[in-house]
């Protein structure tokens, strides 16, 4: 009888903490983000030429999200790509245990947890503007000024995937290999080919692409934890393809630099000028 009287819309369970949790789950704890190591704030580079370079500071950004609206319409915003911090280590002065996980966050405001620095992978100096279909790494240091870790992936298997939608997982670790070698791919699979060793350009969209395994970072948003700083999105690798054959918005980055007019803001503070990706003829090499 109990089951005949449920429809969509009865609350059920333990609802009140249910709703309760939802919108706390939202919002970050103050007392933590005044203390943290991995939030104090860092400064991005500036690009002058408009391009990513090796060496550069950067946030790696999944654009506001269409296909989420819908279903999640709390997960449609900007996210960045951010290490998992757990309480012992926010205060802790102690190293980051590897492998240690990485998510998606709400803050768009760069700080030691959610920045990256482009790393050379074959001796490519610093400076140099990275290239679609390059190999590079990232690289972060959590804030902290012992240890530099390295984003990662390889294949899933029966002991490891990502924990909530049992995709691949993507990890940080402290050992640079074949697992933690990136590329760039052009937005628009049709011209994949023809923009090959073109410069990428900052501030726009591309697919980030793991090197050994193919499958291209994502964040599907229908997955999240709770952490002290809110809710956090499971972030994998996952090329997910629309019936063009083009990837989906959750395979879209942008590699965000710093606002030349503002020491402490980023480009995501001034208008777009490729708010759809770079597309054919909108960029050109002198050869």
């Amino acid at each position: 009888a109990a089951m005949a009287a449920y429809r969509p819309g009865v609350l059920i369970g333990n609802w009140n903490e249910d709703a309760y949790l939802e919108e706390v789950g939202e919002e970050p704890r103050p007392s933590l983000l005044s203390s943290s190591r991995g939030t104090s704030p860092i400064q991005l580079s500036v690009s002058k030429d408009g391009l990513v370079h090796f060496g550069d500071t950067v946030m790696l950004l999944n654009p506001p999200n269409k296909s989420s609206v819908e279903n999640y319409p709390g997960a449609c915003g900007s996210l960045t790509l951010a290490i998992d911090l757990d309480e012992i280590s926010i205060y802790s002065a102690e190293s980051l245990q590897v492998p240690c996980g990485v998510s998606a966050v709400k803050s768009v405001d760069p700080m030691g947890r959610n920045t990256f620095c482009i790393l050379s992978v074959d001796g490519d100096a610093v400076g140099e503007p990275i290239r679609f279909g390059q190999n590079f790494g990232l690289g972060t240091t959590g804030g902290r000024s012992d240890q530099m870790l390295y984003l990662a992936s390889d294949h899933k298997s029966f002991m490891r995937s990502a924990k909530k939608s049992y995709l691949q997982q993507v990890f940080l670790t402290d050992e640079r290999s074949y697992l933690t070698c990136w590329k760039a791919t052009f937005l628009d699979p049709q011209l994949r080919l023809e923009y090959e060793g073109f410069p990428v350009p900052a501030n726009s969209k591309i697919i980030i692409t793991h090197c050994h395994t193919n499958r291209s970072l994502a964040v599907p948003r229908n997955f999240w934890t709770r952490s002290y700083f809110g809710k956090e999105y499971e972030v994998i690798c996952h090329t997910y393809l629309d019936s063009h054959k083009a990837e989906e918005d959750k395979n879209y980055w942008e590699i965000v630099t710093g606002n030349p007019g503002d020491e402490d803001g980023t480009m995501i503070d001034r208008p777009n000028p490729h708010p759809a990706g770079i597309r054919r003829n909108e960029f050109h090499e002198e050869t």
